[in-house]
């Protein structure tokens, strides 16, 4: 099995973690780096956004310590 190292939003490396067989996670083509786009873009400049997933809606949202928080 090969070991690839992944890294969050800050760039700190995160532990590896076995992948359930029924729950196996693809990773991008290019070697492991995750697509980037900023929040405020994201957003559109605004305070929170809807996203639709496997037919249920979450709400991603700053909070007032200005982090961003994702509920369903």
């Amino acid at each position: 099995m090969s070991t690839r190292n992944h890294y969050d939003a800050t760039g700190k490396q995160l532990r590896a973690r076995k992948a359930e067989p029924d729950r196996a996670v693809a990773l991008p083509s290019d070697g492991g780096r995750a697509p980037r786009v900023r929040s405020n873009e994201l957003l559109n400049n605004g305070e929170q956004l809807i996203i639709e997933h496997a037919g249920r809606e979450y709400c991603l949202r700053v909070t007032s310590n200005g982090k961003l928080i994702l509920t369903a």
